[in-house]
């Protein structure tokens, strides 16, 4: 198998992975804390072993200035899971997750303001098809009939999750010459410690099944998706990356329907396809407008 391949297949599992975790978020019955704080504690057990096996835990691996920044992407990544979790079933795990998937926009904000990039009218159009998506989606929300003030809940906590997202991704590309899955251990450590006083550990799960949904959580959704896609990242170009992260949002909404029987309606698809349609637009650089395509970004971190 040639490695062009096997990163598209690497990167195609990881994405599915990434698509089922809301599920195993939901049946765990577990709060939005305890179920990020344990995806820490076991996501950070497998990232040890990642690491000892290349090689990546000898001393002067990250300096003080290097730690500093990882520590701070920690604390922004934690808020992310913690508001992404919480969203899902307020809003439904298909609205959460492509609400989440605002990200790009969220991030070129970050640029604008904090590096000096410069925002093209391309991007401004796309940024501008992915709010008349969000009023959709909230829309089609309201008319569906349902969840009401709990719906925009869940809708303001994934765009929340988006923003410290972005931040987390801004951050990182501070990082470039640190081994991702060294950020990735350190990150998971900041979070379990982050979230002990609110994981409930005076009452820990009784049964066994979330007990195994938490660690699925924490090793497979973590610490192998984490692996899977950096090895892709690593032999696939950007172009691939980009078309390939949409398996995520669609297996989430599959996965929604056939587990919850959660259905969009025509206005939520509407606001849906407008959204992924944009995040596809600032991906792949294409134009709205006549002039010069805007350069992709190829220093991706990944999903959630």
């Amino acid at each position: 198998m040639n490695p062009r391949t096997r990163g598209a297949l690497e990167m195609t599992a990881a994405m599915t992975i990434s698509g089922t975790v809301g599920w195993l978020v939901i049946e765990t019955g577990q709060t939005a804390p305890t179920v990020v704080f344990w995806r820490c504690v076991f996501g950070a057990v497998a990232m040890l072993v990642a690491c000892a096996l290349r090689g990546q835990l000898r001393p002067g691996m990250l300096s003080a200035r290097q730690l500093g920044i990882v520590l701070l992407g920690g604390v922004a990544l934690v808020l992310n899971w913690t508001l992404l979790f919480a969203a899902y079933p307020l809003a439904s795990i298909s609205v959460a997750t492509v609400t989440y998937h605002t990200q790009p926009f969220m991030l070129t904000a970050l640029g604008v303001l904090l590096f000096g990039e410069r925002l093209t009218g391309d991007k401004a159009g796309w940024l501008l098809i992915a709010f008349a998506g969000m009023v959709l989606i909230v829309t089609g929300g309201q008319t569906a009939g349902g969840t009401g003030s709990n719906y925009l809940a869940g809708i303001g906590m994934a765009l929340g999750a988006a923003f410290f997202y972005a931040i987390a991704a801004a951050i990182a590309k501070q990082l470039k010459t640190v081994s991702p899955y060294l950020i990735v251990l350190v990150q998971m450590l900041v979070g379990s410690v982050l979230l002990a006083p609110f994981a409930g550990l005076a009452t820990l799960p009784a049964d066994s099944g979330a007990w195994a949904l938490l660690v699925t959580i924490g090793v497979v959704h973590t610490g192998l998706m984490s692996t899977l896609l950096y090895a892709a990242i690593q032999k696939i170009p950007t172009s691939l990356v980009g078309a390939l992260s949409f398996i995520y949002p669609v297996v989430a909404i599959l996965v929604d329907r056939a587990v919850f029987g959660h259905r969009l309606d025509l206005i939520q698809w509407l606001g849906t396809a407008a959204i992924l349609a944009a995040a596809a637009g600032m991906n792949f650089g294409w134009k709205l407008l006549p002039g010069r395509r805007f350069p992709r970004d190829r220093h991706r971190s990944p999903p959630a």
